[in-house]
């Protein structure tokens, strides 16, 4: 009898596993989650895509919880969706692999963008957070993103890719855990920190899964998870991935004489928007700042395009100038003293209708012997420029007002009182060399160009060039 017994107990708990077994196989019929990440991968292939070197380099562990098998099938359902945010990033991918193999950080970074800015350049949150990254204004200028007049970096894709890498290595040295690391990065560090001292003090648990944190931050790694799915099996969800060649998609080009942004991209022969997309990082249509230089990124096969219209170009590089209003100098004063309306000077520069004096602040207005109402009407249909924040008032500042014109003492410019002119091309010199250097600082090795002289030759800095086909 007893051995009956026991032999029905055994039949009960084999009939019991396997109902178990169905019902997880159910529960997973539409669920596919990444492989563990300590798989053994052979080396001896090399990756056919980026996509592919991005799975060989998985080295977080998966999370398993119903957030991430919601998340998953969120993103599983929206195709066309996870189809753009991947055909937005195949721009920006090699570069950001490549940084991040080279530091040895584990490749789910690279999907970090799908989550915060579904990869576009130029998002911007209501936190005022900006770019692929979503740094707010003092992380990025804790991390030396330059936020001035000219340009944001915070929407450079290369500048924000490295800031962004710093802040998370910092981030993963301090929490000593992937999930905490990027719980700092979405809520920041003090605040997990505090989560975490807590819990402590309650004798509780302090894993990512036990803290008690805001909502988006509580869905921030199971959302990264189901991204991290979709690219480890993009074929198991019905999604096709855009190819994305395992080569440098773009590269960066150092021009010393400020230009048009649109004057840049017809010398690339590129469409506007597409220059736009890869430097999204200047607020004005003419690129030019402190600095005698200024970078632009093209696709590599748009270098040597380039390189050559640079150096063979006679026309105008700019249609603006930078005024500097005398002390005091309402907004009408100067739209009247430079011969274009009121209501065009406030559009194009961010000015609001409640400021009536300006001084202080640079303006861009159209050059001379240019259609100002023309110009200004171009420049105001791209949408109006960002709000010109007032200067800092500080005891020095005589002496920073006179740094502020110094600036514009640039080679291929003639400043005249405050107004600064861009020169017209001269004619272009033949034989001058172009410096060619990796982003990462490497030894430059030489190649050579066409240019006009000696002071204005051309730098090519490799990024991530090369257009995915």
């Amino acid at each position: 009898m007893t051995l009956i017994r026991t032999l029905l107990l055994l039949l009960l708990v084999l009939l019991a596993g396997c109902a178990g077994i169905n019902q997880q196989a159910d529960q997973g019929a539409n669920y596919r989650q990444a492989r563990e990440t300590s798989r053994t991968i052979d080396l001896t292939n090399p990756p056919a895509d980026v996509w592919e070197r991005i799975r060989r380099g998985f080295a977080i562990p998966n999370l398993n919880n119903d957030l991430s098998r919601q998340w998953t099938e969120y993103y599983a359902s929206h195709p066309e969706a996870v189809q753009r945010m991947a055909q937005r990033a195949s721009k920006y991918l090699y570069f950001i692999v490549d940084e991040i193999n080279r530091r040895g950080l584990p490749t789910e970074l690279a999907l970090l963008p799908f989550v915060e800015s579904a990869y576009k350049p130029t998002a911007q949150s209501s936190a005022q957070a900006s770019g692929l990254w979503q740094f707010v204004p003092a992380t990025g200028q804790r991390y030396n993103l330059k936020q001035d007049w000219w340009r944001d970096e915070r929407l450079d894709p290369i500048a924000s890719t490295n800031a962004a890498l710093d802040y998370l290595s910092e981030l993963f040295e301090m929490q000593g855990d992937w999930y905490l690391a990027l719980a700092s990065y979405n809520w920041g560090e003090n605040a997990v920190q505090r989560a975490i001292a807590h819990n402590q003090s309650l004798g509780m648990p302090t894993d990512y899964q036990s803290l008690d944190m805001p909502e988006e931050t509580r869905n921030y790694v199971p959302k990264l998870q189901a991204i991290k799915n979709i690219i480890a099996n993009p074929a198991k969800y019905a999604i096709t991935l855009p190819p994305v060649e395992n080569t440098p998609y773009f590269a960066m080009v150092s021009e010393p004489t400020g230009m048009d942004v649109e004057v840049a991209a017809q010398l690339a022969e590129m469409p506007l928007n597409e220059f736009k997309a890869l430097n999204p990082s200047y607020k004005r249509p003419l690129i030019g700042g402190k600095n005698d230089s200024s970078t632009l990124v093209l696709p590599t096969d748009k270098v040597e395009v380039f390189t050559r219209n640079f150096a063979n170009y006679q026309g105008r590089l700019s249609s603006w100038r930078v005024y500097q209003p005398e002390r005091g100098e309402k907004v009408a004063a100067v739209a009247k003293k430079l011969g274009i309306s009121e209501r065009g000077l406030r559009k194009l520069n961010g000015i609001s209708p409640r400021t009536k004096v300006v001084t202080g602040q640079k303006l861009l207005v159209p050059a001379e012997g240019v259609n100002a109402s023309t110009l200004v009407a171009m420049a105001s249909a791209d949408g109006e420029l960002p709000p010109v924040a007032p200067p800092a008032r500080t005891r020095a500042g005589k002496a920073a007002h006179g740094k502020k014109a110094s600036r514009h003492q640039a080679r291929g410019r003639k400043t005249h009182g405050h107004v600064t002119h861009v020169a017209a091309r001269k004619p272009a010199a033949h034989g001058k060399k172009v410096v060619v250097a990796s982003a990462h600082k490497r030894a430059p090795s030489i190649g050579h160009m066409h240019s006009h002289d000696e002071s204005h030759a051309v730098r090519v800095a490799s990024a991530s060039a090369k257009r995915p086909h």
